[in-house]
């Protein structure tokens, strides 16, 4: 069935050493647009809502229109809540058929992260199809990344990690790594490598367990993200370049059209400008063919 878990495609990721793109989308063009390149490359997909778009739409909007793309597709497809910082809201969307919710209490002191991750475990496990994923450390913007990058405190500690994913059960786990998101202001940002591939031992050496998420995906070069893909990374997270693609090439229709008043020709360029990205990132991953 097409509809699945984001653990249950995350699995065999981790255990081939490839990663899933995980796409942000805010509307019903970029669904489609990550949907039909998905399946043109054969490659399991994650979609990713945030919270704004998930509210501004609705839960139950949103899984109406994954239902009816990943239905019928051939390739596993998982909707993703991500970024969440309200327990209740993770609650809703499980109940409207997210079937991956992120959960994000990084932010707040170890112990309440731990408590805040376990109680959305526990109510999505009972409930059923639905995995989840917890975070520990800081993921900075791009103007702090190269402050929390060098602190030790913001970046998961690996014992801490073991210590976390046990007592909140979380499915997938997204250690800071000094990965930040939007948009780099270096080529060359301060990532921690060794710090993911060491966690991933821990976790999973005796066999994969917990598939670890990379987020920060846009602008980290292709050997960068496949390093990181190496070190353990499984799920691999691609938002802010999607953004930028709906806007750019929006604008630029409109900047050469400006007597043109037909939005289905907007969508089209939209949709083209869409799919280039998500067919670049699924190769990058080594995804293709996989689903």
């Amino acid at each position: 069935m097409s509809i699945v878990t984001a653990k249950e495609i995350l699995m065999d990721a981790a255990e081939n050493k490839y990663a899933v793109g995980a796409f942000n989308i805010t509307n019903l063009i970029q669904m489609e647009a990550v949907v039909e390149t998905a399946i043109e490359k054969k490659a399991p997909l994650i979609i990713q809502v945030s919270v704004t778009p998930s509210k501004f739409l609705g839960p139950d909007v949103l899984v109406a229109i994954y239902r009816t793309l990943a239905e019928s597709a051939p390739i596993p497809i998982c909707l993703h809540l991500d970024h969440s910082t309200n327990i209740e809201f993770c609650k809703q969307c499980a109940d409207s058929g997210y079937t991956n919710i992120m959960v994000d209490a990084s932010k707040q002191p170890y112990e309440e992260n731990i408590s805040q991750t376990k109680e959305v475990v526990d109510y999505c496990h009972s409930l059923g199809g639905i995995s989840v994923e917890g975070e520990l450390g800081t993921v900075s913007g791009v103007e702090d990344q190269i402050k929390v990058a060098e602190d030790e405190a913001a970046l998961a500690n690996p014992e801490q990690s073991v210590e976390f994913v046990e007592r909140t059960g979380v499915d997938l786990f997204a250690p800071a790594i000094g990965t930040a998101h939007g948009v780099y202001k270096t080529k060359n940002p301060i990532v921690d490598f060794d710090r993911l591939g060491k966690i991933n031992e821990m976790l999973n050496g005796n066999g994969v367990k917990t598939p670890l998420v990379v987020h920060g995906g846009t602008g980290l070069s292709k050997e960068y993200a496949v390093k990181l893909v190496a070190m353990g990374g499984a799920k691999f997270n691609v938002s802010t370049e999607l953004k930028h693609a709906l806007i750019d090439s929006t604008y630029g229709y409109i900047s050469e059209n400006r007597e043109q008043y037909n939005p289905g020709k907007i969508d089209i360029v939209v949709k083209a400008a869409i799919r280039e990205v998500v067919s670049r990132w699924i190769d990058i991953l080594g995804s293709t063919g996989k689903a």
